[in-house]
């Protein structure tokens, strides 16, 4: 199991960084190097407790789809997705968000497991873990960007 762990602090109210982290339409615009499109279930709009996504983007050269579920939510102060069907052996990503006394705390949690043994393994030290940190953490620049610059 790899986690992968990340703080972003956002000058904007915790609401605004909550809705804008779970909406699919902005996570299109945000994801536009891997030209990800949210193809079935909820595929607009503020994704809700219980429904599913299933995005297709190109990762590595290839068009993979990737299908989760909102398993907990509690606004405004958290998410979780859990793949139901992809690419990973197991795949649950936890969105927490705390006030601070200026701004929005956003933590990521990512934990995965790779398939494939051992040559998942290699794959995930070598390439994987750095790929979706770098994902990730361009995902939240463009958050934080969005919503500090709409307060300007």
């Amino acid at each position: 199991m790899t986690t992968i762990k990340l703080k972003t602090y956002i000058k904007a109210p915790i609401e605004d960084v909550f809705n804008l982290s779970r909406n699919i339409d902005f996570h299109v615009i945000s994801a536009k190097q891997t030209n990800e499109k949210a193809i079935a279930g909820r595929t607009f709009g503020l994704i809700e407790l219980n429904e599913t996504v299933t995005w297709k983007g190109k990762h590595f050269g290839l068009y993979l789809t990737h299908q989760s579920k909102i398993t907990t939510l509690q606004s405004p102060n958290s998410f979780t997705d859990e793949m139901i069907k992809g690419n990973f052996k197991s795949f649950k990503h936890q969105h927490i968000f705390n006030t601070t006394s200026s701004e929005t705390e956003m933590i990521d949690i990512l934990e995965y497991e790779t398939p494939y043994s051992i040559l998942g393994k290699i794959f995930d030290g070598l390439i994987l873990k750095r790929y979706l940190t770098n994902f990730l953490t361009q995902r939240n620049l463009s958050i934080q960007l969005c919503l500090e610059n709409m307060s300007v």
